[in-house]
């Protein structure tokens, strides 16, 4: 396979010119809707420790999420199927989103957006042992996307500790590892139970990881921390986060990874937008140079995207 995508992918037919509207309803919510969690983890903080915050949110939108797959006469997922769940869950739930809420704790959510850009490199060259390799302009999309991320960090400010830059650093190696694993090895049930098993695993491995590191709960929580953590449950896990799960299961991965070059862009306007930041011309300059590179992502698709199986 010379491609990113997926060998299902490679198998589906000639190439397409437009994705389908599904696609782009799932790629809006990982850019738009990712890109301003960042913002709400960060004043979900205040009351919500960093592990806890992430175990609660996630394992209440799974539980949430599977009642309402039950209610309409869905299956519980196999044994095998919640043994996926737990492996891919730890990884991209407890190592992935609990390793970024860690890191903001003691670093900028800046730095923070800047190390997640390295995923769709990671993603890449984890694809590598099944023999998948990126085309020419996939591989230019990428690294014109980790430029432009780059040069929207410079001129900041960044405050770091090493705890934080191994915490961040660690959770692009999980979210990667965990992305590719359910692609190639560790399916999940079929549709949204699929999403609700593994986000209940991570859930609970994160309500672990809050136990073992003597996270508190802050009660009641000051009303900001609440509608933040609110908010991250219903569009940062119920809607994004199925919607990432979807675009790894239909689309090329470098494409369902675009988000990672989006999200600073969408991070840097809410700034603006919210807590009247400054951005110069260099940084706009930046922009550009992200968006052309999740440009090269969109227009490189040799593969038309999978068909849904879920029925």
């Amino acid at each position: 396979m010379p491609t990113l995508a997926s060998p299902a992918q490679a198998a589906s037919g000639p190439a397409r010119t437009a994705l389908p509207p599904l696609l782009w309803l799932c790629l809006a919510a990982t850019w738009v809707v990712w890109g301003s969690t960042y913002l709400a983890i960060k004043y979900a903080l205040i009351s919500f420790a960093p592990f806890l915050q992430m175990g609660s949110r996630f394992l209440f939108a799974g539980v949430l999420l599977a009642a309402w797959m039950r209610w309409r006469g869905v299956a519980w997922p196999s044994r095998r199927q919640w043994r996926n769940a737990l492996v891919v869950g730890t990884l991209m739930l407890g190592g992935g989103m609990g390793g970024t809420a860690h890191a903001e704790v003691s670093i900028g959510s800046g730095l923070v957006v800047a190390f997640i850009a390295v995923v769709p490199l990671l993603i890449a060259l984890l694809n590598l042992i099944w023999g998948v390799k990126p085309t020419r302009l996939e591989a230019a999309g990428i690294a014109l996307g980790l430029i432009g991320v780059l040069m929207l960090t410079q001129g900041s400010g960044f405050q770091s500790s090493p705890a934080g830059l191994a915490a961040i650093s660690i959770a692009c190696i999980c979210w990667s590892m965990g992305s590719v694993l359910s692609q190639r090895s560790l399916p999940l049930a079929p549709g949204a139970m699929g999403f609700a098993s593994e986000m209940i695993c991570g859930g609970v491995v994160l309500l672990v990881l809050a136990a073992l590191s003597g996270e508190q709960l802050v009660w009641p929580p000051q009303p900001v921390a609440a509608a933040a953590w609110l908010y991250l449950v219903v569009f940062g896990s119920l809607i994004a986060f199925n919607a990432y799960m979807v675009l790894l299961a239909k689309a090329p991965a470098a494409l369902a990874a675009s988000y990672t070059f989006v999200n600073p862009v969408i991070a840097m306007l809410l700034g603006v937008w919210i807590a009247n930041e400054t951005v110069t011309s260099f940084e706009w300059y930046a922009v550009a140079v992200v968006l052309a590179g999740v440009l090269l992502l969109l227009f490189q698709r040799p593969q038309k995207a999978k068909e849904s199986q879920e029925g």
